[in-house]
């Protein structure tokens, strides 16, 4: 019995190591910092996405699932994913921008709030839970993972350099834009129902040849950005996809609507005209 009390630890150590990572990153940001400890902080963000990945299954696999543990991945996803990639990202490219900067980078980490609250709300009216095969809007993590591929593989290409001055207002925009994918209903595919095939196979084939023409043409380091930003692009080609099908049928839909209508006004104008015509009916008769 006590032994199955401790396996309810076991996920949330996990979660609580990334909040740790999520801490020790976010006081490499403070005060003047140089390129190499944004970098450090930056790998400290991506191991606690690390930690933040195998907790739930760490606790699926022991059957250690609680209300307990789901809150308490919100919360370290907050830190982790939320404040601590927006101070970095603050530091690394945004404060030449000053208040407009400020406020781009609180908007990263105030739109992740907002997007893990609403996912919790609409796993707790899941009769599942918050399992499915797609998420309503980015994932937090996905989202710090993009900004943290970007600026590990700028280190490591530019050898520390620091950020371009023309790069800065590219950067705004691309932060503004994760932060609006955050809070959008954008669906973002969640892979759990995956399972060996020729589609799987086929996929996975073709990340790994993208991934090699990257590395060898460019740089490995963005081998990172490329599979998130290839992530982000399928996400919204497949929201544009499912619009347009509904778009297509509801103009199918539109001339059947109008038909039955047309139908049932004129079934219903013969059937005032026969009541007007037969004696003893309410309306009037023709003697």
């Amino acid at each position: 019995m006590k032994l199955r009390k401790l396996m309810f630890v076991l996920p949330n150590l996990f979660t609580v190591t990334s909040i740790f990572c999520g801490f020790y990153a976010i006081t490499l940001c403070t005060g003047d910092v140089a390129p190499v400890q944004l970098y450090q902080a930056a790998l400290a963000i991506f191991f606690a996405m690390f930690f933040d990945g195998f907790d739930g299954r760490v606790a699926r696999l022991t059957k250690t699932q609680s209300d307990f543990g789901v809150q308490l991945d919100s919360l370290a996803d907050v830190i982790s994913f939320g404040a601590a990639p927006s101070l970095l990202v603050y530091k690394w490219a945004l404060e030449p921008l000053g208040f407009v900067g400020l406020f781009i980078a609180f908007s990263f980490a105030a739109c992740g709030a907002l997007r893990l609250a609403r996912f919790n709300v609409l796993a707790a009216r899941n009769p599942h839970g918050g399992g499915g095969s797609f998420f309503v809007g980015l994932p937090i993590p996905v989202a710090a993972g993009m900004l943290v591929s970007v600026i590990i593989s700028h280190h490591a290409a530019t050898q520390g350099e620091p950020l371009a001055e023309g790069a800065i207002v590219p950067m705004a925009v691309a932060v503004a834009g994760l932060a609006l994918l955050m809070v959008s209903t954008v669906r973002y595919r969640t892979f759990k129902d995956t399972r060996p095939n020729r589609k799987s196979a086929l996929a996975f084939m073709l990340v790994v040849v993208g991934g090699t023409v990257i590395a060898t043409q460019f740089h490995p380091a963005w081998v990172l950005v490329a599979c998130c930003g290839a992530y982000l692009a399928l996400g919204l080609v497949e929201s544009a996809v499912l619009v347009r099908s509904r778009l297509a049928a509801r103009k199918v839909a539109a001339p059947c609507a109008v038909a039955a209508v047309a139908v049932a006004t004129v079934i219903d104008d013969e059937d005032e005209e026969e009541a007007e015509s037969t004696p003893g009916s309410d309306g009037p008769a023709y003697l």
